[in-house]
């Protein structure tokens, strides 16, 4: 495990609910090639918190290189929805451009 992903843990501890830092924590897993961990905590992210729009491009291309097309596709569909709803256009088109990708 890496020093990164030790200091992310730690400080999970005294903020638990911090989304921004579980899906740090989530990268530093795919860095280090656990592709269960970083999918883990991914989820994990858009359960407590999913209006954390980051999180559906960073699954959705997990579930893409495993093989997931169809997953990753509704995944990248949510964060579309949310991104709309929220006004965030430069999100919505990297979720738009990866969808397209994959799709077609």
């Amino acid at each position: 495990m890496s020093n990164r992903i030790e200091q992310l843990n730690s400080f999970l501890i005294s903020s638990p609910d911090d989304a921004f830092l579980h899906h740090a924590l989530a990268l530093e897993w795919l860095k280090a090639g656990d592709e269960t961990q970083a999918e883990q905590h991914f989820r994990q992210n858009l359960n407590r918190q999913p209006d954390y729009i980051a999180t559906y491009y960073h699954l959705g291309k997990l579930l893409e290189r495993t093989a997931r097309n169809d997953e990753a596709l509704r995944i990248f569909e949510q964060g579309m929805k949310l991104a709309r709803a929220i006004g965030d256009n430069h999100t919505y088109n990297e979720l738009q451009a990866a969808y397209e990708d994959l799709a077609y």
